[in-house]
């Protein structure tokens, strides 16, 4: 029985955790409601970071969850710049990690979100080595790749990940120059496969991206403190006034490790295990967005999505099941890129090994169709590329797990919606 005298604590001050908050007053809650961000800024959306606000398309305001004053209207008791250290589960607090404050709570919810992977080899501590996860970075960022495109300079991105392809699109639309360094055959190699990942290589190619495959970045060198150039395991120099650190990131789950939680196998991603309502170990702690693993009945195995709408759908599905309600997180994965005059939306869950086929609706070529990833006939994600409003059928082809006709699917004429009635 969830009443006016309980307090909901919400750790982690990103898109899942203000959904989490917005979710709880829209759904009746009546009493406190803390939201603790270890950043100075309101929480924002990330994926402007690397599109549209890096590009200087969008204005810094935009990238804003809520305006400023809605929290003070919800009465969501809105902490920022503070960070939590320790959870003491026997005593149901939190405690503030600047300066000790103790606060109770009856429910928790922890979204603390990923952090980038480090570089561990010499010349990281130079200036110009970025990474690219806050709107600090971004604004950073955004002002290195507007002075390397006036200046002709030269960036060179270690991963070949969504973020590190997003970035290289920017840094060419500024005029920069642009290496690419990925220890994979190609782009994107752990989440397309190879079929796909050379089709965005292409792409980069046609834009003037240099790649530099199956290599890993061994030192970054300087002078007087300033990137000179980086240097790979084959013994090649690459020049560069500065570095993107783009490997991928790392739940950020030492909170709820320190706290006693079940956290789940790295080899499935890491992270804070959670069940079917995004219930942790623990009764009274939820965790969702980036940090939290839960199982899919799709895929029969754990997933933890970093992707936008995880956050978006995670956060609010966690307060509903803190207030009791009947919870099964299932949604389809999903995540969407622009680059240059490329957009794309994905749906679903198969990396190499997991499919035995894969099929294209449309032209590649143009960069205008529709591929799919098939296990045994039925479908386990799909891509459309510039091909638009076809999400909703996509994700009924994952749902249904309807084995389908492969000549039927890769044919623009036979419609969607009659592979899986």
């Amino acid at each position: 029985m969830v009443d006016a005298d309980q307090t909901f604590v919400i750790v982690g001050g990103g898109l899942a955790g203000a959904k989490a908050a917005e979710t709880l007053r829209a759904e009746g809650f009546s009493g406190r409601v803390i939201l603790i961000c270890d950043e100075r800024d309101h929480p924002y959306e990330r994926p402007p970071l690397s599109k549209g606000y890096l590009l200087g398309k969008e204005e810094r305001d935009s990238v804003f969850v809520h305006e400023p004053s809605w929290y003070a209207r919800n009465d969501i008791e809105l902490h920022l710049g503070q960070s939590v250290d320790a959870i003491d589960r026997a005593a149901k607090t939190v405690r503030f990690g600047d300066d000790g404050t103790l606060v109770h709570y009856d429910k928790l919810l922890l979204v603390t979100g990923a952090e980038p992977r480090r570089l561990d080899i010499p010349g990281t501590d130079l200036a110009g080595v970025h990474h690219l996860r806050r709107l600090a970075h971004a604004e950073r960022l955004k002002g290195v790749l507007t002075a390397l495109g006036r200046d002709n300079g030269h960036i060179v991105i270690a991963g070949a990940g969504w973020i590190g392809l997003e970035v290289a699109a920017a840094a060419r639309e500024y005029g920069a120059e642009v290496t690419v360094i990925q220890s994979a055959p190609t782009p994107l190699h752990h989440v397309l496969g190879p079929e796909l990942g050379e089709l965005f290589a292409e792409l980069h190619r046609d834009h003037g991206v240099r790649f530099h495959f199956g290599v890993r970045l061994t030192e970054i060198i300087g002078q007087d403190g300033m990137v000179l150039a980086a240097r790979t395991d084959d013994g090649e120099e690459h020049p560069a006034h500065d570095v993107l650190a783009a490997i991928g990131a790392a739940p950020r789950a030492a909170l709820a490790e320190a706290a006693g939680l079940e956290l789940a196998d790295p080899a499935h991603g890491g992270g804070i295990a959670v069940d079917a309502s995004l219930r942790t170990s623990d009764p009274d702690i939820y965790a969702a967005g980036d940090v939290a693993s839960f199982h899919h009945p799709l895929f029969g195995t754990r997933l933890r999505v970093e992707h936008w709408a995880n956050a978006l759908n995670g956060g609010p599905a966690a307060a509903r099941a803190m207030l009791g309600r009947e919870v099964a997180y299932d949604r389809v994965p999903y995540f969407f890129s622009d680059q240059y005059d490329v957009g794309m939306e994905y749906s679903g869950w198969a990396p190499p090994g997991t499919y035995d086929e894969v099929v294209i609706r449309g032209d590649a070529g143009k960069r205008h169709f529709i591929a799919f990833w098939l296990k045994e006939g039925r479908v386990l994600a799909g891509m459309n590329v510039n091909v638009w409003d076809v999400t909703d059928r996509i994700q009924k082809l994952i749902r249904e797990r309807t084995v389908v006709d492969p000549e039927a699917l890769s044919d623009p004429g036979v419609p969607l919606e009659s592979l899986a009635p």
